[in-house]
């Protein structure tokens, strides 16, 4: 994984300088995101484009194994930071007006924030989750059955996605339809499995990082007793 973490950095300069470390040219990657072989040599040493593409960011980001932030993206994140509760040490996770396996066109950055649910920042630590990058969305449909059912609130780490990627539940864009499904990876060939845990709906297999877009890992999950 890259030692590379000041997103303060020139997005160009990090680039060049991740593209180093991994033993990457300017062509390779040009032609990994579907571009000239000239692209990424002149975005990095003549600065045009001015700024990347966001799906040529997402694809490179995903290719890199690092946070599109330090390509000029936004923070690892998948809502706004949550706050402590005043007068007191809880953590405040916005949960979000949208749900996963919404449909085409779905977002989560700037989405609408419907309240907020308190939790405490030491067994947050337990899970292993960063607080200043959760936030709760709901559950839509049954592709995950049984371990995630319509109607779920799960809690998504915006700070665990692409760069820490390892098998496990995320939410993800994939064909600009945003999901919530399990992660395989395929060890030593860069490609992964996009699984439905429910056997009635479609899973992926071998496919590139780049297909996907992941948003953040799941790390808990509430539901109702009905």
């Amino acid at each position: 994984m890259t030692v590379i973490t000041d997103f303060d950095m020139d997005p160009r300069a990090a680039l060049d300088r991740l593209l180093i470390e991994k033993g990457v040219d300017y062509a390779q990657l040009s032609a990994r995101i579907g571009r000239n072989p000239a692209y990424i040599q002149q975005y990095i040493k003549r600065g045009s484009p001015r700024r990347l593409a966001e799906e040529d960011r997402a694809r490179i980001a995903a290719y890199l194994g690092v946070s599109e932030a330090l390509l000029g993206g936004p923070e690892p994140r998948v809502a706004s930071v949550p706050a402590r509760a005043r007068g007191s040490s809880m953590v405040l996770v916005p949960k979000l007006a949208i749900g996963a396996s919404a449909g085409a066109g779905a977002s989560i950055d700037g989405e609408a924030v419907e309240g907020e649910v308190a939790f405490d920042p030491k067994w947050l630590r337990g899970l292993g989750a960063d607080p200043r990058a959760l936030s709760i969305i709901r559950v839509e449909g049954d592709s995950m059955a049984p371990t995630l059912n319509d109607g779920d609130d799960i809690m998504v780490d915006g700070g665990d996605a692409a760069g820490r990627l390892r098998d496990g539940i995320y939410v993800l864009r994939m064909d600009d339809v945003l999901m919530v499904k399990r992660i395989a990876r395929a060890p030593g060939q860069g490609l992964v499995s996009v699984i439905s845990d429910n056997p009635h709906y479609k899973s992926w297999d071998d496919l590139p990082l780049t297909a996907i877009r992941l948003v953040g890992r799941v790390v808990w999950t509430g539901r109702r007793v009905r």
